[in-house]
């Protein structure tokens, strides 16, 4: 499956590519930094260049940077451009697979977020 430029609702930031990359393997509604979908975000692209951008774009983004509570610059553009996150993070490091199982328990929930 391959994400559709009219359906995507969830980016997954660089620091679950893994993640990002298996979802929009198994969904139409989900890109990651890099995609073809989203060319104003290449590999590289800093937090506070993607977080406007994909904001204005209305999506959800989906991450696992632990620290990003403790960026304020981050935060406040977060909360300036209301954009919607899901920052998973866990005490150790997680493979793409055990992050996949995680993200699914909780894709109902992930859903009714992005419905609105």
């Amino acid at each position: 499956m391959t994400a559709d430029r009219s359906q995507v609702r969830f980016y997954v930031d660089e620091s679950a590519l893994g993640l990002g990359k298996a979802l929009e393997a198994a969904r139409k509604d989900t890109i990651y930094c890099g995609h073809k979908l989203i060319t104003e975000c290449p590999l590289g692209t800093a937090d506070t260049t993607w977080i406007p951008i994909v904001a204005t774009k209305g999506y959800v983004a989906i991450g696992r940077d632990k620290r990003v509570r403790t960026r304020e610059n981050e935060v406040a553009l977060i909360v300036a451009h209301g954009l919607r996150v899901f920052s998973i993070a866990t005490k150790r490091d997680l493979s793409t697979w055990e992050w996949l199982g995680i993200v699914m328990r909780n894709w109902d929930a992930m859903e009714g977020v992005a419905a609105g």
